[in-house]
């Protein structure tokens, strides 16, 4: 299999492969599917075995973490790996389709690091995140930057970031403290494209979630907001042999400020369909600056 493209994630100078691995897909019930310890195994080696190198997860994603510490630890010179704080930790799982509620406090943060630690059995994460895209009072108030500044001093922590959203990633940018930025970006759902390039050009990695629409647009039929999108926009006419996963994939490749899009997946065959997406890289330039004009005639359109 061809060499992955890579990409400098921003100021942190860390090379990452332009696509990543979301572990969320390995939380199980009840907030997604079960999943077996030997599914975890198969999947979190493939992705190393591929030459993925950044795998992001998170506190609140079930048993995620401790799959990585059981079936991959011992490959921990592979892949830079990348958490969240804020999580509530000890909390059990939030029902299927809520959240659990966040705590950026310097205790709650300082203990979730080292569960995440504990769990990864790491000594160190390459990048913490915190969730939820809390405000810049919440983080002034709680003094959540210098905690993860201090872990950044003890080794634990190599680079901050945040996982941000609109409105509060405009205060995240100006902000000018964190070196990575997760963020929500696809073809269907396109009101971070601006914000997505105005923190690249202040030096940030980035790093886009959601950029195939977690297959929302695989199949013909669906009621999503995203197929309704896909299906005004007329993409279908410029797939050119492309399935509608991998045209997703590749249009959130076309960004020039992206560094690596992360995307989950159980399926060793997804998997590979994945990794020849990444591999044939972004839409030729025309194709991509039509579909953006097909988009914003059907209403998907980057925010003011």
């Amino acid at each position: 299999m061809a060499d992955l493209p890579t990409c400098q994630l921003g100021r942190t100078g860390l090379r990452v492969t332009a696509l990543g691995f979301g572990a969320m897909e390995l939380r199980g019930a009840p907030r997604g599917r079960p999943v077996q310890p030997d599914q975890a195994q198969t999947v979190l080696n493939a992705v190393l075995d591929a030459g993925i190198n950044y795998i992001d997860t998170s506190i609140d994603y079930g048993q995620s973490e401790e799959f990585i510490g059981q079936f991959i630890a011992g490959r921990r010179g592979e892949y830079f790996l990348a958490s969240k704080c804020g999580c509530l930790v000890g909390a059990p799982p939030a029902p299927a389709g809520q959240r659990n509620p966040h705590d950026f406090s310097r205790e709650n943060i300082i203990a979730g690091v080292n569960q995440s630690l504990a769990r990864m059995k790491t000594d160190y994460l390459d990048v913490v995140q915190f969730h939820a895209s809390p405000s810049a009072e919440t983080l002034a108030q709680q003094g959540a930057i210098e905690t993860l500044r201090d872990l950044q001093r003890e080794g634990k922590i190599r680079f901050l970031g945040m996982s941000s959203t609109l409105p509060n990633i405009e205060q995240h940018v100006d902000m000018g403290v964190f070196d990575v930025f997760q963020i929500p970006y696809s073809a269907t759902d396109r009101q971070h494209e601006a914000v997505v390039t105005r923190a690249g050009e202040a030096g940030a990695g980035i790093v886009i979630r959601g950029g195939v629409a977690r297959g929302a647009v695989s199949a013909e039929g669906q009621a999503s907001d995203a197929a309704r999108t896909w299906e005004q926009a007329q993409l279908d006419d410029l797939l050119e042999g492309m399935s509608r996963q991998a045209f997703m994939l590749r249009f959130t490749l076309s960004h020039p400020q992206l560094d690596t899009t992360i995307v989950g997946t159980l399926n060793p065959e997804h998997l590979l369909e994945n990794l020849a997406a990444a591999q044939a890289g972004p839409l030729r330039p025309d194709v991509y600056e039509e579909a953006k004009r097909r988009l914003a005639a059907a209403g998907s359109t980057p925010a003011a």
